[in-house]
């Protein structure tokens, strides 16, 4: 195959765009800005942290089963790290949130990098919700009864039955997980990409 048959390749062409947006000295990067050693940047790992923490411990979960984390002192053990991982989760994505709203973080041609984080939160949330309606405890069938009046109001109750514990899970363990997993990793791309936010005295020195 001659040269330029090569460079016609989808393969090819894919290749070179890919190393001329995220070159291996920014995928994996060696040092970092100094002004990311601030504490606001240190809430956006926490994310990442507790998030890898969450999908181990509902791993377990799915693994075993309700019986298992109603009924066992291990399981129980697990079910509370899924739950407290997530409450970290929520409180250090928030912060990060507000933080890099303050900061104006889209600044810099980082409006994508913005977007994806937003609806990762979005994401985000409906998974914890569809993690509360399975439970098969008290608790789920009272969130789930409280919600699903306002679901059907806006019409979404056709698709989308909080009442069905099958379809509940299956959003839980699957569909939405799946969503935040991809939206974290095309965020943290597009981090890698266009550099962390610098703070605002910083900005020409960053761009």
């Amino acid at each position: 195959m001659s040269t330029t048959e090569v460079d016609r390749q989808w393969t090819t062409r894919l290749r070179r765009r890919v190393t001329a947006k995220l070159p291996p000295e920014k995928l994996l990067p060696d040092t970092q800005p100094s002004y990311v050693a601030s504490w606001i940047y240190v809430f956006g790992v926490t994310t990442l942290a507790a998030l890898m923490v969450v999908i181990a411990t509902g791993c377990l979960l799915a693994i075993r089963g309700p019986q298992w984390w109603h009924g066992s002192y291990i399981g129980h053990f697990v079910n509370s790290l899924h739950l407290w991982s997530v409450e970290i989760f929520f409180f250090a994505m928030v912060i990060h949130l507000w933080g890099k709203y303050f900061m104006a973080a889209w600044r810099g041609g980082r409006s994508l990098t913005w977007v994806t984080g937003g609806v990762t939160f979005l994401v985000s949330i409906l998974t914890a919700f569809t993690g509360y309606v399975s439970q098969t405890n008290f608790d789920s069938q009272w969130i789930s009864t409280q919600a699903k009046d306002g679901i059907n109001a806006t019409g979404g109750g056709a698709y989308f039955n909080v009442l069905n514990l099958g379809q509940m899970l299956m959003w839980h363990i699957v569909l939405l997980p799946i969503a935040a997993v991809v939206l974290t990793g095309l965020h943290v791309l597009l981090v890698r990409s266009k550099g962390v936010a610098p703070p605002f005295a910083d900005t020409a020195e960053a761009l």
